[in-house]
């Protein structure tokens, strides 16, 4: 039972992955934030990485979705 309890934990734990749309709109407010320029060092660098991340996260899916579409192609589907 200890062992499920850790597995249910660490599922609570993983962030829900969004969707591209999600990202796109949430890398908009960041970017929006960083334009702003009254912001400290620290909470735009914290902005950068966070949008880096989400920059990473669509090119990823775009990624998948490419992938996925020559698949089909290949396929004749």
């Amino acid at each position: 039972m200890a062992g499920r309890k850790k597995q249910e934990s660490a599922a609570e734990a993983a962030p829900k992955q969004q969707t591209l749309e999600e990202a796109f709109a949430e890398l908009d407010t960041v970017m929006g934030e960083l334009e702003k320029g009254d912001i400290s060092l620290e909470a735009s660098f914290a902005l950068y990485q966070r949008g880096m991340q989400l920059v990473k996260q669509c090119n990823d899916s775009i990624d998948r979705v490419e992938k996925q579409l020559i698949l089909l192609e290949e396929e004749g589907v």
